[in-house]
């Protein structure tokens, strides 16, 4: 069998974090019963008029200046023409002759560790259709324009990557860029950014690329993965077979790990664009685009080297912590509340972490705040309650984001501090464990543990961990 390379460029759809669409005053709000965030613009009305929203303008080039693209200061919309059920016009709102930010690229790390380039060829805005719901029990499809005229940008990339990894490696900068500018929240799962992956194949050596496809309805960073590795088996047992690849739009079944035509690719020309008679060009002054650059955050390179340097926060620490902003959010903000930052860090990286995992919770959806963290930091310090109590408080506030003062309160959960009142509960506990005693007077300092375990049981875990390690070897 010969040996092939993959080649693989993608085309990123991102929705734009605006309160309204892109030409009306619709609401884009995730969710919502179906048709109700909709006007005669957005719904395709004869007659109704399109009315640029600014925001998407300011979003598009905060993109393209951080990803290093060239802005198009004089650029303009386009109407892609199609028919498709839940577009609602026929056609789309987009730009293909003079897209606003142009010849671009983000630094990713490969397998084996080395900086490589990925170019990025656009970056357009444009209009998102809406959505079908497809009823299996009537055997019908009904339409839902809530999505329709919510703004996107499409991030096309060169034909830069060459594995899975490097794909996902790609995504996730983008996704950070985005995010840390506040442009979009990025969530997969909710459709706000969403990936087609354009792949071929060709033996390695060659310089012409291969026949290629686009795989849509990729929606998880793992189910891209998926996608492309059986994309690129698929092809490759086409061509060993003596078959052609087809250039071909395929949609994947991420539960069935396989995927099928939906049609042939369409190139630019059966689209039909034309300039959309509606829109005015848009003029970008330099004066704009600077105002634009001087708003832009700190991001994550920057915000993990400071983390190093002005928190001494380990590497790991600060690598894993500046990975989700909502995680970055949380730490700075906890810390700015006067708590130490290693004693922050540890439990977002810790009890955070760990219930993200068995909660099946993407760490950017974390809602814990900040005062409810330092509340219950502040609460252990002062020994209102103890270290196992605070695990099981922070579970509600990770659960149902409760305020920890409150939880104490109510589930009966302080902390036990009453020396008196602990010596005679130790004394008995010494006495019923005379083995364990002994070996703690005769210099076994481990089989201290057993003793505590038993008083803390006894006190149903209020005790004070430290309180009753000291009284303990007070008494023995």
């Amino acid at each position: 069998m010969k040996n092939y390379e993959t080649v693989i460029g993608l085309e990123v759809h991102v929705e734009l974090a605006t309160k309204t669409k892109i030409f009306c005053s619709c609401s884009t709000e995730f969710g919502g019963a179906p048709n109700t965030h909709t006007c005669p613009v957005c719904t395709g009305m004869p007659g109704s008029l399109p009315v640029l929203n600014k925001q998407v303008v300011e979003y598009a080039m905060a993109v393209g200046l951080a990803t290093n693209c060239t802005i198009t200061q004089h650029c303009k919309f386009d109407r892609k023409n199609y028919f498709y059920p839940d577009n609602p016009q026929n056609y789309q709102i987009s730009q293909l002759y003079e897209p606003i930010c142009r010849n671009g690229y983000v630094e990713i790390k490969t397998e084996d560790g080395t900086e490589k380039k990925v170019r990025i060829h656009e970056i357009h805005m444009e209009e998102d259709a809406g959505k079908l719901i497809h009823d299996d029990f009537n055997d019908a499809s009904l339409v839902d324009l809530n999505r329709s005229g919510v703004p996107l940008i499409e991030i096309v990339s060169e034909p830069d990557m060459r594995s899975a990894e490097e794909v996902i490696a790609y995504l996730e900068k983008l996704r950070l860029i985005i995010q840390y500018l506040g442009a979009s929240d990025c969530k997969l799962n909710e459709g706000s950014m969403r990936a087609d992956v354009n792949l071929s194949v060709r033996e390695e050596g060659a310089e012409e690329f291969g026949t290629r496809t686009e795989m849509k309805n990729l929606n998880s960073f793992k189910s891209i993965a998926r996608a492309i590795e059986n994309e690129r088996n698929r092809q490759i047992d086409l061509l060993e077979s003596g078959e052609e690849v087809l250039q071909e739009t395929r949609r994947w079944d991420d539960t069935k790990e396989y995927s099928y035509p939906m049609r042939s690719k369409e190139d630019a020309q059966d689209y039909r664009y034309f300039p959309d008679p509606d829109l005015t060009p848009i003029d970008i002054s330099d004066e704009w685009m600077e105002e634009v650059k001087a708003k832009e955050p700190e991001f994550r390179d920057e915000k993990m080297a400071r983390y190093i340097s002005e928190f001494d926060l380990p590497e790991y620490d600060a690598d894993i912590i500046t990975l989700y902003k909502p995680l970055a959010d949380l730490f700075e903000e906890t810390v700015a509340l006067g708590n130490k930052p290693k004693e922050v860090s540890n439990w977002i990286m810790g009890e955070t972490m760990r219930l993200c995992k068995e909660e099946s919770v993407d760490p950017d959806q974390v809602s814990v705040s900040a005062e409810n963290l330092s509340k219950l930091i502040k609460m252990i310090e002062d020994s209102t309650i103890n270290r196992g109590a605070a695990k099981e408080v922070f579970e509600a506030m990770f659960k149902e984001d409760v305020d920890p003062e409150m939880y104490v309160e109510e589930h009966n959960m302080k902390q036990d501090n009453d020396e008196e009142g602990l010596k005679e509960i130790i004394k008995k506990v010494i006495e019923e464990n005379p083995k364990a005693a002994d070996d703690v007077r005769n210099g076994k300092e481990k089989a201290i543990g057993a003793l505590v375990g038993q008083t803390m049981k006894a006190t149903q875990g209020k005790a004070n961990p430290g309180l009753v390690n000291k009284l303990i070897k007070e008494l023995l």
